[in-house]
């Protein structure tokens, strides 16, 4: 049981490292704790930035063309703003399905209850059922299975 105790508090641990990364604005924080002889925790928290970059003369002349795409590419940039976004608890790798080979737990156009399982965040080992904050349909699947995701970051959008 203290082992179940212990994964839960690093996973707070981890939590609160997280909000500590996007309160402070920063892009990487590494922490390690020792526990004893054999057993420690060493964790790293990172996240993604934008750059925006311009150039001077090779650019210029097609720059009254940029603005047009520009709200379109804000808007499919940050679908963690949307409405219906449901976005990662944690830092982790994504599973679509319950295990290899089977069928994943939801796809675009399927229907969920509040509650049911949209896909499993494996974080240190453990895995961690995200489930639909509210009923709706999956409109959008924001993340590829057994790829990783940052906390935060937008999974699905449910309507």
């Amino acid at each position: 049981m203290s082992n179940k105790t212990s994964h839960e508090s690093d996973v707070s641990f981890i939590q609160a490292l997280a909000e500590l990364l996007r309160e402070n604005d920063l892009t990487e924080l590494q922490v390690k704790r020792d526990y004893g002889e054999n057993d420690s925790l060493n964790v790293r928290v990172s996240r993604q930035t934008q750059t925006v970059m311009q150039q001077a003369a090779p650019l210029a002349p097609s720059a009254p063309s940029a603005p047009a795409p520009a709200p379109a590419a804000q808007a499919a940039a940050d679908p963690a703003s949307h409405p219906g976004a449901v976005t990662s608890p944690m830092v982790g790798t994504v599973y679509m399905a319950p295990e290899p080979g089977a069928a994943a737990f939801v796809s675009t156009g399927s229907t969920v209850k509040e509650g049911d399982t949209l896909l499993i965040i494996e974080a240190m080992k453990t895995m961690n059922h995200i489930p639909a904050p509210k009923a709706g349909t999956i409109k959008r699947i924001l993340v590829e299975d057994g790829g990783p995701v940052e906390f935060g970051a937008p999974l699905v959008i449910i309507e």
